[in-house]
């Protein structure tokens, strides 16, 4: 019964490893998936529906990229996290403390966006 219970457990688990990994993380791969299946089904509108959705992926990641903006977005989420950091290593923190870790954090984003 152990060897039993064990087993269940690993396969319980590889289970939910698997349908993690299946998982559709945002908006813009789920209605790329539902265009494929459609296209996949045959159905008429199928090829067009993914053909239009795989055409605004590109063209939202490549402004992405030409622009820089993931990368800024990044670095912004970057400052956010560190100063959030801060906060909760320095609860008792002054005002005057916090306010000279936020600002030294804007500048660090600052520098990194100008640097691109």
């Amino acid at each position: 019964r152990p060897y039993g219970d064990w087993l269940n457990s690993k396969m319980a688990a590889s289970l939910s490893d698997l349908t993690e990994g299946l998982r559709i993380e945002n908006n813009a791969e789920l209605l790329q998936q539902i265009a494929l299946l459609a296209w996949l089904d045959q159905s008429p509108q199928g090829g067009e529906l993914l053909k239009t959705v795989t055409q605004a992926r590109v063209g939202y990641e490549l402004f992405q990229r030409v622009t820089g903006q993931d990368q800024i977005d990044k670095y912004k989420k970057e400052c956010i996290l560190a100063i959030a950091d801060y906060c909760k290593k320095h609860p008792n923190a002054s005002k005057e403390d916090l306010q000279k870790e936020i600002g030294k954090q804007i500048l660090i984003f600052g520098a990194r966006v100008d640097a691109l």
